[in-house]
């Protein structure tokens, strides 16, 4: 037997990240533990062409995606239990789970799993999105089970309540205990931030930073401060403006445009959530406390808007859904009893 069989041997779990670009898959072994991961660029939007002949329908293109991807460690041991999470759960993707309702558990996430019956092996199991219904009706899939994840990670002492950070094209902004989710927010910063710069007359005198991934953080901040001064009642389309005005006055050069437009549009982000979750809490109820999961650049850009509104310092988790979908699958029995946990202190850092 060569070392990678007897790799193979411990996997306990074939985890699926599964978005609208991209597909991530992650080899479990015992207590989450990240034995490989493999990225491929088929999300449910760009799935693997059929060859000629092969079929067309598209269970065929998911399948051709989830072969490609991790076909081998299926082969390798044919019982081991299969779970996605995101968009492969959407009305486009492989099959329609359906929204559980806010507040859920962690127990009702893994009671509501969709199950997809495979040809060729083990049936997908596919976590449900959440729905926030109201006036405003709000929706996720994927990031569920991020927070989770995030929630077995949290050391047993730190119940909550949370106010779990989710920085990106949409950002979330989710309300946890260590029992489940509570509800939630949905920002489109990044997604608009990318719009405003690549199509419209704003990103006609911005420039290219001097170095790759070099950052002006005295712009960023001046965009933050001026989300939340003295004149933020006129709101964010009246300020937007000033990213180009501040340019034809010499007042920002054009490489420092783009970092100040991303501070006007985090900063109003983040102003408008202390206005719903109060910083300082609210009628006696203690303050939600902030937590912050996605790319480090990012969440460093959150965490100083979240300070200049008075939030306490966030804690900054790593990438926490494989640890998400493990805690399904175990709740869902997926996994055999008595699978050793995640440590609550790895993968956190305050």
């Amino acid at each position: 037997m060569n070392d990678s069989a007897a790799d193979l041997q411990g996997t306990r779990l074939v985890a699926l990240d599964w978005g609208t670009s991209s597909l991530r898959a992650y080899r479990l072994g015992d207590g989450a533990r990240v034995l490989e991961l493999r990225h491929r660029p088929w999300g449910i939007m760009h799935l693997p062409p059929a060859p000629a002949g092969a079929d067309t329908s598209p269970e065929a293109a998911f399948e051709r995606a989830l072969q490609d991807t991790c076909g081998d460690w299926l082969a390798a041991d044919p019982a081991l239990p299969l779970l996605a999470c995101g968009m492969v759960g959407s009305a486009q993707g492989w099959r329609e789970a359906r929204y559980l309702h806010t507040p859920t558990s962690l127990d009702a996430l893994a009671q509501g799993l969709t199950r997809v019956e495979r040809p060729s092996g083990q049936p997908l199991h596919i976590v449900p999105g959440l729905l926030q219904p109201g006036e405003l009706p709000n929706v996720m899939r994927g990031e569920e089970t991020q927070v989770l994840g995030v929630l077995a990670l949290r050391l047993a002492e730190d119940a909550g309540p949370w106010l779990v950070g989710l920085p990106g094209s949409h950002s979330k902004w989710v309300v946890a205990q260590r029992g489940g989710i509570e509800g939630f927010h949905t920002f489109m910063t990044g997604e608009v931030f990318a719009a405003l710069r690549g199509h419209t007359i704003l990103g006609k005198t911005m420039a290219a930073a001097a170095a790759p991934g070099a950052q002006d953080e005295a712009a960023f901040v001046r965009g933050l401060q001026v989300a939340s001064g003295s004149d933020a009642g006129l709101g964010l389309l009246s300020h937007i403006f000033s990213t180009r005005t501040l340019g034809l006055t010499g007042v920002l050069p054009a490489s420092a445009q783009a970092d100040y437009l991303s501070g006007l549009l985090i900063g109003h982000e983040i102003a408008a959530l202390a206005r719903v979750h109060p910083p300082g809490g609210t009628g006696g109820t203690a303050p939600v406390q902030p937590l912050l999961c996605g790319e480090p650049d990012l969440c460093r850009r959150y965490a100083l808007a979240l300070r200049l509104q008075g939030f306490a310092e966030p804690a900054i988790a790593a990438q926490a859904t494989p640890t998400g979908l493990w805690q399904i699958a175990q709740a869902a029995g997926l996994l055999v009893p008595g699978a050793p946990q995640p440590s609550s202190a790895e993968s956190l850092a305050a």
